[in-house]
Formats: structure tokens, sequence, C-alpha cells
């Protein structure tokens, strides 16, 4: 009774998030009816727009950060090494220079959500009638998101849970904020559940995403280990399933990253560059049923016992500090 009591007074926690985003749809319907006027390329290059923001603002914190990253790569001191990681990470390990640069292009894409979901809520409306090959299928596109989607899509970009049922949309949901957090040329993945799903919404959705300049690719279409793997993880938008991404992560700390800046580069040997966006589908199934089920990497044994015993002498031998340094 004193919960229906509170509900009548202060409204639902539905009422009270929908009241709190109503100004930001609002938003988007204003910008939206400004777009309506743009030719084709123009709305397309509201892509390098978006982008071109980002760089004013961020720019010099990120060249900061990859002089950092160049210096520790090239430094022999082990104390010059561990005030380099403390300056990048800050001493709880998530601030630093690092935690500037996250905090400074978190702010630019909030700032640029209204715009960024207007421009996408557009280019659906104006690929209407376009056909698209899916797995195979030539499709029409005739989606346009509603306003229940761009709320969905919202609370996605704040790192929150948006419940759907099937049929509501979800794949067409995560184009918006996919497409915002894309923007900064980091990485941003959709996490699935099956090869069939993130090969199908891959080339679905990526008929909206390449209208609009972005670049995407299906773990599922490559071997791992394989150039074509790295280049996938190049692309602004990656598409795979919970296993092949935990597997290159696991890949990756096995092997030696590149110099300097992280992302993929010839360099190293690990593929899957910095984590820095993602959105998972089912993420129930995902991060409960699934997780029940550890990811287990190993390497081949070598046939002589004896490098055991030569490592474990060795390695009783090392100081910290002097021959390593603890991150």
């Amino acid at each position: 009774m004193l919960k229906g009591l509170i509900g009548r007074v202060f409204g639902t926690r539905h009422e009270r998030e929908r009241k709190r985003v109503q100004p930001v749809l609002t938003e988007i319907h204003e910008i939206e009816a400004r777009l309506a006027s743009l030719s084709d390329e123009e709305i397309q290059g509201q892509t390098a727009k978006f982008r071109g923001v980002l760089a004013e603002r961020t720019g010099p914190i990120e060249s900061r950060m990859a002089a950092l990253k160049t210096a520790k790569y090239n430094s022999a001191d082990p104390a010059e090494r561990e005030r380099i990681d403390l300056e990048l990470q800050g001493a709880d390990g998530r601030g630093g220079v690092e935690g500037e640069l996250r905090t400074g292009i978190a702010e630019v894409l909030d700032e640029l959500l209204p715009e960024a979901f207007a421009t996408v809520r557009e280019a659906c409306r104006r690929l209407k009638g376009s056909t698209v090959m899916v797995t195979g299928n030539a499709l029409v596109w005739d989606m346009v998101p509603y306003d229940v989607q761009l709320i969905g899509g919202i609370q996605l970009h704040l790192g929150r849970i948006a419940e759907m049922a099937t049929g509501e949309g979800k794949t067409l949901v995560a184009t918006l904020p996919m497409y915002l957090n894309a923007l900064p040329g980091r990485g941003a993945h959709l996490v699935t559940v099956n090869n069939y799903l993130a090969r199908r919404d891959s080339q679905w959705m990526g008929h909206l995403y390449r209208w609009l300049g972005l670049t995407v690719g299906c773990l599922d279409d490559t071997e791992p280990g394989t150039s074509e793997r790295r280049e996938v993880y190049g692309c602004d938008i990656a598409y795979g399933t919970n296993n092949e991404f935990g597997f290159d992560y696991l890949r990756d700390n096995m092997r030696p990253a590149a110099k300097g800046d992280e992302r993929y580069s010839p360099e190293g040997q690990q593929c899957q560059g910095p984590l820095n966006y993602a959105i998972i589908d089912e993420v129930d199934n995902i991060l409960i049923d699934e997780a029940r089920t550890p990811l287990i990497i190993s390497g081949p044994a070598h046939e002589n016992v004896r490098r055991y015993a030569d490592a474990d002498r060795i390695a009783r031998t090392l100081r910290r500090d002097e021959h390593f340094v603890v991150n």
C-alpha cells in the first residue's frame, strides 16, 4: 500500500525516467527538423563534423597520452617507467592522463548525443526503400527509430540495461549509441550470443553505419590471429560473440603489444586494441548463464621438461624494481 501511495505521489520509476529524458527527446526532434532540409551529402558529413569537435576538444590530451606511452616503452629505468605509469593512470589506476581523456571524451559525447541521434534517425529515413544483402538475402530497409527506441539508446549510452521484448527493435536501438560511441575512433564492440546474429547484424545495421561513413567488421568472417582479424578490430564498429571477444582478449595477453599507442599497429602482435565501449546483447544470458563457463586458453607444453626447472631457477633470482616493475 505504501509503495502504491509513493507511486501516486511521485510517479513510478518509469515515469520519472521518462520525464528526465523528455528534454533530450525534444531536442533530438528539434535538430531532426533542421536536418531534414540538408542534402544527403551534408547528412553524411555529420560524422566528420562530430569527429572534428572531438579532435578539437580532446586532441591535446590524446597527444600527451601517446607521448607518455612512447616514453614508457623506450625507457629502461624502472623508476622512470613507474613514474610514467603513475602519470598515465593515477594513484588509483583510474585517473591520470588516461582518466582525463576518458572524462573529456564522455563529456563531448554527452553533448553530441542529441544531434548524433537525430543524424542516425534522419539517415534511417533517407535509407527507406533501399536494399541491403543480409546473409545472402535481399532486405528492404524500412526502419526509423521511434521515441521509445531513442529512450532505449540513451539508456545504453549511459551504461544501463534497456529491457525490450522481442520485436521491439533492439537491433535498431543499438545503432544509436554504437554510432555515437564509435565517433572517437577508439573502437566500439557489439557482443552477441551466436555467430549468425553477429554476421546478420553487422551486414544489416552496417548498411546504416557505412552510409554515415563508419567502417564495420564481423569477427565471424575471420580466423583468430590473422591480419583480417586485426582489420576487424581496426574498424569503427566490430560485431562478434562473447567467446570470440573473450578468447581474443586472452590471446592478446600472451602477445607483445605495439610500441607507444596500443591501438592496432604492425609493430605489435596484439589485435584487439583498447577496450573502449561495448553493448552486450541478451546481457542476462552472456553475463550470467554463459559466464558460468570460464574461458581457458593455454599454449603447447615444452617437450624438454628441464626448461621448467630453468625458468623456476631464473625467476627466483629476479628482484622487484631492479629486473621488473609491478603495474
